[in-house]
């Protein structure tokens, strides 16, 4: 399937039912941002220096925006966009924004400990399992929508949920 912003025919569809379905595009892009805000806040979360999570929340953001603009512009790049594609080219980076929307539970925790409500690391830590729980219903959710039964939805969003203890799993043993 197409990415979606390269997409030159208009939908079968109607558009408001279209609406509804998310795209593989909204799937992927959301599934990678949990991934990024995950590993790159476990990363900044060292221990033994001082806690900085307006700081960690800032680079996570600016991680986030900075490899959904990457990502879609290398569909551009990869597509070799002609010139009945004029515009196309922001509307591939702009559709990535379920990357940046994605990192956002994590920038949010991140922020509420700068005012000492408590911890970085209680923040990393509870988005760390934030964001698996969500990888799992994440997948859970798009298995259903897809037509599969509730044994495979389980299965699906079981497999999700191990990207996120993978990396808490890896955030225990490197600190």
């Amino acid at each position: 399937m197409p990415h979606r912003a390269h997409r030159f025919h208009r939908p079968a569809t109607p558009r408001r039912a279209a609406s509804r379905r998310p795209s593989e595009t909204t799937l992927f892009s959301g599934v990678y941002g949990l991934v990024l805000a995950s590993a790159l806040a476990a990363a900044l979360d060292s221990p033994g220096e001082a806690d900085e999570p307006g700081s960690d929340a800032l680079w996570v953001l600016l991680t986030a925006l900075a490899s959904a603009a990457a990502h879609g512009y290398a569909h551009v790049v990869a597509h070799r966009m002609s010139a009945d594609g004029a515009g196309i080219g922001l509307r591939a980076m702009l559709a990535e924004w379920p990357v940046v929307v994605a990192a956002l539970p994590t920038v949010v925790l991140l922020l509420t400990a700068m005012p000492s409500w408590w911890t970085e690391s209680q923040a990393v830590n509870t988005a760390l399992v934030l964001n698996t729980l969500l990888l799992a219903g994440w997948g859970a959710w798009t298995a259903r929508r897809a037509g599969r039964g509730w044994a495979a939805s389980v299965r699906a969003g079981t497999a999700d949920m191990l990207i996120g203890l993978v990396i808490i799993a890896a955030n225990a043993l490197i600190k």
